[in-house]
């Protein structure tokens, strides 16, 4: 038998009103962003040495960020979901952390630890001459200690999806736990996997707090375009304005990429 129609409802005007409001105060900004680019003379702006530099130094930094959350956020992730041991709920509140920490806070917290005088920085610069505060290696850390969450969430929930029966039957036939990983287990979350690192490397794209606050303002090194759009604001708002496209842009294809899975809409 088909199904019955859906019958349409009437929305009230206490939620219709509000709803379009708060529709209208998300959209219209964007909108506005729209309105003001310079098109005419966007190729230009986008040959602008300035621009390139930071768009480039980003899209570096950005990549290898969630290169390092890979490396270590799988490993927290499958420890989250498939170890049970004491303390299990208190790592993964201190793994979430980031995601409601203010990004300036998080800078400072990174000083203090990889800083000349920080807990460890000191120790690293005295014993292999290694600074992280104020170089690109020092955005890619602040990127990562931001996008990392971002990425756990994702694969611990695929994992907890998992039918985990086909580990055991990997075990039953001999293989050994890395052979059943890698074979069995990242084959079934590859797309928790895939959708946490595209999270991970838009956050990583988009950090300004952090990044600012450990690795400086320094064009070409550490200057990101967050961190361009912020100073272009002061002397040059159509540059300003050209950097925020880009962001939007990767914004939108990200979310377009993910709308499947993190989206409940039809």
């Amino acid at each position: 038998m088909r199904a019955a129609p859906r019958r349409r409802r009437r929305v009230p005007a206490a939620l219709l009103v509000p709803a379009i409001a708060g529709l209208a105060f998300l959209v219209l900004p964007l909108i506005g962003l729209l309105v003001r680019a310079p098109w005419s003379t966007m190729p230009q702006r986008l040959a602008e040495p300035e621009v390139l530099q930071a768009l480039w130094l980003s899209l570096r930094t950005a990549t290898a960020a969630t290169a390092v959350c890979l490396v270590f956020g799988v490993p927290i992730a499958w420890l989250l979901a498939r170890v049970d041991f004491p303390g299990r709920g208190l790592v993964r509140a201190l793994v979430t952390v980031p995601l409601v920490l203010p990004p300036v806070v998080g800078g400072v917290a990174l000083l203090l630890v990889f800083g000349r005088g920080g807990l460890i920085g000191s120790w690293m610069e005295d014993t292999f001459g290694i600074g992280l505060p104020f170089t690109t290696a020092g955005v890619v850390v602040a990127m990562a200690f931001v996008a990392m969450p971002f990425l756990v969430v994702s694969v611990e929930g695929a994992l907890r999806g998992a039918d985990e029966r086909y580990e055991e039957a990997a075990a039953t036939l001999g293989a050994g736990r890395w052979t059943a990983f890698t074979r069995v287990t990242l084959p079934l979350i590859a797309p928790g996997v895939a959708a946490g690192a595209v999270l991970s490397w838009a956050r990583a794209l988009g950090e300004f707090g952090a990044t600012i606050t450990f690795a400086g303002n320094f064009p070409g090194r550490t200057q990101t375009m967050p961190i361009a759009v912020y100073l272009a604001l002061e002397t040059d708002l159509e540059a300003a304005i050209v950097l925020s496209l880009i962001l939007l842009a990767v914004s939108v294809v990200v979310l377009a990429g993910l709308r499947d899975r993190w989206t409940a809409a039809p």
